[in-house]
Formats: structure tokens, C-alpha cells, sequence
């Protein structure tokens, strides 16, 4: 934490954020198979925010939400489906590329950040975002995570526990770990560049979707068992 002026404090920005800390011989993306993610299920977006301490809202209806749990249904079946959704950690993320300051960006291994020192809240990301992923903090925070750094007027959104990632010795995301310990497993987290990871394996044994393929983002994030 440093000081900027009498009564002024700017936390430092984590070494997780900092772009030398990673390689682009990694990418780090998620598979979330829908066929086990069960629709009265919030266990993945309750432990979200439990690891980041949102807790904070002016209202029902404008908190943040880093992961939301989306209803679908095929109209030819009936059937319904509940997935996940979160930032899908874009190859090419569009919010990155409007954003003025450079405040959105991707780190080498795919990890999509919002550097709050530099946002300057002009929400441009917010729009551009296809996946509607993103959230802006509207009010003065406290008793915030040290892991996570926010700031009012600055927008954001997951970051796969990059905290967890970089120093974690292993960790996977908080939601993950959770969606494990319950025992649906409908979430897989790694490395889909190493031959050897178990999410790289998965991805070439089943058939998997990329949200909004059309726009050719090349998600880090793939749905299994989804037909769109």
C-alpha cells in the first residue's frame, strides 16, 4: 500500500498482474459441461463471491456479478439448460481493444485483467463485451479482499482467481474448486496448451462450444453438451 497523499492510500498492484510473471507457453481456460450443472445450483457463484468479497450493491438489480448462472431452452426439445457465465478470457477480447487506456487487456497466457489504477470508468468495455461480463462498482468499498484490489468507478469482471493461479501452487479458481467439492464436476480449469493437463485431453475426447463463435474471439471458456 502506498501513500499518494495525507490520507490518500493506493494499494499495489499484485505481481499477478504483472505481465513478466507469465508466458504465453500457457493458456489458461475452463471447460463447464451443462449436462452437470444443475439449475437450482449457485454454488459456483456463491463461492465467487465469497473469494472476492462482493457483497456490496445499491440495489438488487446493479451489484457485481462476476459469474451469473444463465437460463437457456431448446425450442425444437424443451429442454432446459443452466450454465455459467463469466468473462470467456477472449484470444481476441474486444474489451481490450476499445478500452482508451489500455486498463483492459490480456496477459501472455491468456488471463484477461482490468488494471483499476488506470480505468478510468468509462464503461466502453461494458458495451463492447459481447457475454455482458463485466460490472461497474458504483459505490465506495470496504473491508476488501488484499487478493483483490477494487476501487469505486472502476469496472471488472473474472479473472479466473489469478491470485490463485499465480501464487496458489496449484489452485484452481474458487468456483471450480467448489463445483468439485459438491461433486458435480460439471467445471474443468488448466492449462488447454499442455498436452499433458487433463482439460487439454477432455477437449480433444468431447465436443465443446464456443459462445458467440461467430465473432471469432477464440474463448478460453468452452461449454460441453451445448448445441447452439
Amino acid at each position: 500500500m502506498t501513500v499518494v497523499a495525507p490520507g490518500i492510500l493506493l494499494y499495489s498492484v499484485s505481481q499477478a498482474y504483472q505481465e513478466d510473471a507469465v508466458s504465453s507457453d500457457k493458456r489458461w481456460g475452463m471447460l463447464i459441461d451443462i449436462n452437470k450443472c444443475s439449475k437450482g445450483c449457485n454454488i459456483c457463484t456463491n463461492a465467487c463471491t465469497a473469494e472476492h468479497g462482493l457483497t456490496e450493491h445499491v440495489r438488487d438489480d446493479i451489484k457485481p456479478q462476476w459469474i451469473r448462472k444463465v437460463g437457456l431452452r431448446d425450442k425444437e426439445t424443451g429442454r432446459e439448460f443452466s450454465l455459467p457465465m463469466m468473462c470467456q478470457h477472449c484470444e481476441n477480447p474486444p474489451c481490450a481493444d476499445v478500452c482508451p487506456t489500455g486498463a483492459s487487456f490480456k496477459r501472455a497466457d491468456g488471463i484477461v485483467l482490468v488494471d483499476r489504477h488506470i480505468c478510468i470508468g468509462c464503461r466502453y468495455c461494458m458495451m463492447a463485451c459481447p457475454y455482458k461480463a463485466r460490472s461497474f462498482v458504483h459505490e465506495v468499498l470496504e473491508n476488501q479482499k488484499p487478493h483483490t484490489p477494487r476501487g469505486k468507478g472502476t469496472v471488472e469482471a473474472c479473472n479466473l482467481c489469478v491470485h490463485r493461479v499465480d501464487f496458489g501452487h496449484g489452485k484452481k479458481p474458487a468456483c471450480v474448486e467448489a463445483c468439485e467439492k459438491t461433486g458435480h464436476g460439471a467445471m474443468l480449469f488448466g492449462d488447454i496448451k499442455d498436452p499433458n493437463s487433463e482439460i487439454y485431453k477432455k477437449l480433444r475426447e468431447v465436443s465443446s462450444t464456443a459462445l458467440r463463435a461467430d465473432m471469432q474471439l477464440n474463448p478460453g471458456v468452452r461449454y460441453q453438451g451445448l448445441s447452439l
